[in-house]
């Protein structure tokens, strides 16, 4: 069966789905079930649908332990459906569901659904399955491997490629996930450009035939896209000869970063960094800021799409996952920022760029540590300090963030738009700390050079 969207249910059965989305955000989880649990029992390749009841169980029980451990009632149900599986999948399917409501992260029930969506023909839900446990066991190797393999025979070989790399990094020694990134990252190439089709020639891959028979005519007139394609296909056989090349994957992925392909040049990326087993920071930090990249790219689509269809249905589908995108985004930074200290503590731009993250955040007492070590640099020394300020405000430590915004202030002579943020934000401290008179004096200083800076004019102003 293939995936249903919103859009291929009954008018009916959509009714109750938006009806569903508004219980859900009114965070009414059990009414969101019920409703869903409905429209899923008549439609069971509905996977949005599944997502949110998912996404609704685990919030209706946050934190809650596994049920099946301590409950036979339980078990015994379990072990029932799973001999339903052979005899009527869709019916073990509808029941595990009714059991996934009270434990929604079971790697037990997760497992059955798993296995009746592959007796059902439902690849995608039994993909979800996987995901779920993963979700809620994020170091489960085994189930690490079993969702890259199904991947991998469902044709999803960017997010294969992912997991590798990541069973890749909780063990190097790996050696069936090291060549299980490689394949994937091969086959994600392939997909991606087509060249997994029987017979795809690289006359094939071009729209325009006669533009082709030209291009062979003149063989040396050939378009730089086209010429970027020729040059993959050539690496790739490479890549397949030499799994164990660092610098043909490293080619691989710059030219998929060319193409601004970012799914394959982040996997490649990261392949060539696993190579290494991680010391090549150049590739270990690409592959972050390619990731980054990713995110900025779907963060922007949904804001557009929100933007053009206000007050819709989709539209507060797709804020939901703005959001999940967002936090995803800023985890992935902070994740990224960790590991590149933890690799190389003694790196002070690194020390910064964590501390920076921490206090983008709010997370001012880590950031604290890391951003005093960063101002022994003197490229990011003034900004170090500057942000360093700003914790100690955040914390509501005044005194030291006087101290420290005024001695950033010292060391800068002209008046630049870093000392104005600089003055500015010691002027803030010293209204908090009630000195009202030093809390003027410092936006005068900005007040003579630049009327426009933000409130300046209307605090010095009314002073007066």
């Amino acid at each position: 069966m293939s995936v249903k969207t919103e859009k291929d249910l009954p008018e009916f059965h959509r009714s109750t789905w938006l009806k569903a989305m508004s219980a859900m955000q009114l965070k009414n989880y059990g009414y969101t079930i019920q409703l869903l649990q409905t429209v899923l029992k008549s439609h069971p390749e509905f996977l949005a649908g599944r997502q949110i009841v998912r996404k609704a169980g685990i919030a209706k029980n946050p934190g809650k332990k596994s049920l099946l451990a301590g409950l036979s009632g339980a078990s015994f149900s379990a072990h029932k459906i799973q001999g339903q599986i052979k005899k009527d999948p869709l019916a073990a399917i509808d029941a595990v569901e009714k059991l996934l409501e009270s434990d929604p992260t079971s790697t037990q029930l997760n497992m059955i659904l798993h296995d009746a969506a592959v007796a059902a023909d439902l690849p995608e839900v039994a993909g979800f399955a996987l995901e779920t446990i993963l979700d809620a066991s994020p170091k489960d190797i085994k189930i690490m491997h079993q969702l890259a393999r199904h991947c991998m025979q469902h044709g999803n070989a960017a997010r294969a490629s992912d997991i590798y790399l990541k069973i890749i990094s909780i063990a190097p020694s790996d050696l069936a996930a090291v060549k299980g990134a490689k394949d994937a990252a091969a086959a994600s190439s392939m997909q991606s450009g087509g060249w997994d089709k029987e017979e795809t020639t690289y006359r094939d891959l071009i729209k325009d035939k006669g533009e082709a028979v030209a291009l062979e005519q003149q063989s040396r007139v050939v378009r730089s896209e086209e010429m970027i394609d020729n040059l993959l296909a050539d690496l790739h056989g490479k890549a397949e000869a030499e799994p164990g090349s660092v610098d043909t994957a490293r080619r691989i992925a710059e030219l998929y970063e060319q193409k601004e392909d970012w799914d394959n040049a982040t996997s490649w990326f990261n392949y060539a960094a696993a190579l290494t087993n991680n010391s090549d920071f150049a590739l270990v930090r690409k592959a972050s800021d390619l990731r980054v990249k990713q995110f900025d790219h779907a963060i922007d689509a949904r804001r557009e799409i929100i933007a053009s269809h206000p007050g819709t249905a989709e539209a507060e589908q797709y804020a939901a996952e703005l959001e999940d995108l967002i936090t995803q985004r800023s985890e992935t930074m902070l994740q990224s920022a960790r590991a590149r200290v933890e690799q190389n503590p003694t790196d002070l731009q690194s020390r910064f760029e964590l501390g920076e993250i921490l206090h983008s955040l709010h997370m001012y007492q880590e950031a604290i540590p890391e951003l005093q070590r960063a101002r022994q640099n003197p490229n990011v020394r003034i900004r170090a300090i500057s942000l360093l300020g700003q914790c100690f405000t955040a914390r509501s430590m005044l005194d030291l963030a006087a101290k420290t915004l005024s001695d950033a202030a010292t060391e800068l002579v002209a008046m630049d738009n870093v000392k104005k943020d600089i003055v500015y934000n010691l002027g803030l401290v010293y209204e908090k700390m009630n000195l009202t008179d030093n809390a003027i004096a410092c936006m005068k200083q900005i007040y003579e050079v630049d009327y426009g800076y933000r409130d300046v004019a209307a605090r010095v102003e009314g002073s007066y």
